[in-house]
């Protein structure tokens, strides 16, 4: 998402600096040429502050953009210790009381502490969705003007365009006529592809059907000897990540979000602005923004296999207009976006 924002971000009447800790990956090279590419020497967040420090005092940007809680703490920081006056905002991507409800007592308010001491200091702290701006509320007691939401640059034209490109899968060939549901995610606790396999076990039980679920994970294994139980193997596909997931979207009959905590699902938004059909659990935090409450498309209570499986053969028999889809989305389109985010960190004309 900050390489989509970027890239129009370049196009605005500004200078742009990206600091960059660990700069490798598939997303570094998706950085726009015209940017000021800073590569730390630093690891890790909190190892940046001294070099961040000195960028402060050498540049004196107008803003400064800080992303997930340990870089907003090493901006604070850095800031602290450069004696600037800088004004600094902090972007979350996630639902944090979702994300640390598994975690250790202990950890969950030794984060929730550093957010409340230090999350005021902000300028601004910029939520991907109402959700998370209502749980950094809840978790900080922060002055609500302080905090805004902005939703993800998610859509651009790279992505619109790469949906066309081709898919060397027999599941997903023209002439294909066993409708495909798709999942996309990384093999986790938190995307729960468990309940959607058990889900899309149901579904076979009434129609044909195949699933495929795009991403790498530590459960792999474990989701496909629970689809050999099922009696589902040969018509489940995990492919591994794919660079271009979009290709595939394009193409299923249905993509479902089976998650229990988002702070914004990219990927629930990518399917509905390729106008492919969906349905989510109602997790937080962003899902029911999207689908707003369930009248675009279902939303279903999380881990419940039966009624995911019910919404999937509902939108099976019957699946939305694309057209409800893409515009439902309108405001995830990155220069719309972008333009939100500049208002939000003072930069707007």
């Amino acid at each position: 998402m900050i390489a989509n924002l970027c890239q129009a971000l370049v196009n605005a009447p500004i200078d742009l600096d990206v600091l960059l800790i660990k700069a490798q990956g598939p997303y570094v090279d998706s950085l726009p040429d015209s940017a000021n590419i800073i590569s730390l020497r630093a690891r890790h967040s909190l190892t940046s502050v001294w070099e961040v420090a000195r960028y402060l005092k050498r540049e004196r940007p107008d803003a400064l953009l800080a992303i997930k809680h340990r870089g907003i703490l090493a901006a604070l920081r850095a800031r602290q210790l450069a004696r600037t006056d800088t004004p600094i905002s902090g972007r979350i991507g996630t639902t944090v009381s979702a994300a640390l409800a598994n975690k250790s007592s202990r950890r969950r308010q030794r984060w929730y502490r550093a957010m409340r001491k230090h999350y005021p200091k902000l300028e601004k702290l910029i939520a991907v969705s109402q959700g998370v701006a209502e749980d950094v509320l809840d978790i900080t007691g922060m002055n609500e003007s302080r905090v805004t939401m902005v939703r993800n640059p998610t859509i651009t034209p790279d992505m619109l365009a790469a949906a066309s490109e081709p898919v060397e899968h027999p599941w997903l060939s023209p002439d294909n006529l066993v409708p495909v549901i798709m999942g996309v995610g990384r093999l986790t606790e938190q995307k729960d592809f468990a309940t959607l396999i058990a889900a899309f076990a149901k579904v076979r039980s009434q129609q044909e059907a195949r699933l495929i679920i795009l991403g790498d994970g530590g459960l792999r294994s474990e989701l496909m000897a629970q689809a050999t139980a099922l009696g589902v193997d040969e018509h489940i596909a995990l492919p591994g990540f794919e660079s271009n997931p979009w290709a595939w979207m394009s193409r299923a009959a249905v993509f479902a979000l089976s998650s229990r905590w988002e702070g914004s699902p990219n990927t629930l938004t990518e399917a509905m602005a390729l106008g492919i059909p969906v349905v989510s659990t109602d997790c937080p935090s962003g899902p029911r923004e999207l689908l707003d409450a369930g009248r675009v498309a279902p939303l279903v209570a999380m881990g419940d296999s039966d009624t995911l499986a019910n919404a999937l053969l509902s939108v099976l028999a019957k699946p939305p207009q694309s057209q409800m889809l893409t515009e439902a989305v309108s405001a995830y389109h990155r220069d719309v976006s972008a333009a939100a985010y500049l208002q939000a960190l003072g930069l707007s004309a």
